[in-house]
């Protein structure tokens, strides 16, 4: 049986393999984090690689993206307001903070709260901002909004009154000093 792989991770892999299994470990966490629940949403799939790794821990995962080339339904969270196909257990969002301006965070984050059920629980995942020296230069262009811990907490704690944070470097996950994270992790819950 072989299997392929999108066209952005299929660059990864031919690229910089090692990559590609950093990107899959935070996919692991996410499907971990939410094994079980019934109806989730992925924002920003892009071309739905890491998105087969959760589609096995829940009842039902539903795919969305502002690019109109991705795999999932075109749907901008900024834009277009909440995703209310129907309420969701949780919504995770996984490389896509970083890539919204500041000043519409809160618009990107509100709408994602919109589309939960009461108890509903959101992932995001980001690269730190002390990442962003040893980034590539086309990475530092497109990340307009990478967050320290404390940042990253302060942003979340706006939307959910539970913010719980994790550190990654590489593919291994901790709860070590927030400055030496390549890449943060927020498991949130109580939308205020």
């Amino acid at each position: 049986m072989s299997v392929q792989l999108g066209a952005m991770h299929s660059a990864s892999f031919a690229t910089d393999p090692k990559h590609l299994g950093f990107v899959l470990a935070r996919y692991h966490f996410a499907a971990r984090m939410l094994a079980g629940l019934h109806s989730v949403l992925e924002v920003g799939c892009g071309d739905g690689t890491g998105a087969q790794i959760v589609r096995g821990s829940v009842h039902y995962l539903a795919l969305i993206d502002a690019d109109p080339n991705s795999v999932g339904e075109r749907h901008d969270m900024v834009d277009d307001g909440p995703y209310d196909l129907m309420p969701w257990d949780a919504v995770y969002a996984l490389d896509v903070l970083e890539h919204i301006v500041p000043a519409d965070e809160d618009v990107f984050l509100g709408n994602i709260v919109r589309t939960l059920k009461p108890h509903g629980c959101v992932i995001i995942g980001t690269p730190s901002l002390e990442s962003q020296p040893y980034a590539s230069e086309l990475s530092r262009l497109y990340h307009v909004n990478c967050k320290t811990e404390d940042g990253l907490r302060e942003t979340l704690q706006r939307h959910f009154h539970n913010v719980f944070l994790f550190g990654m470097n590489d593919a291994t996950l901790h709860t070590g000093f927030g400055a030496m994270c390549h890449y943060r992790l927020a498991v949130c819950a109580g939308k205020r």
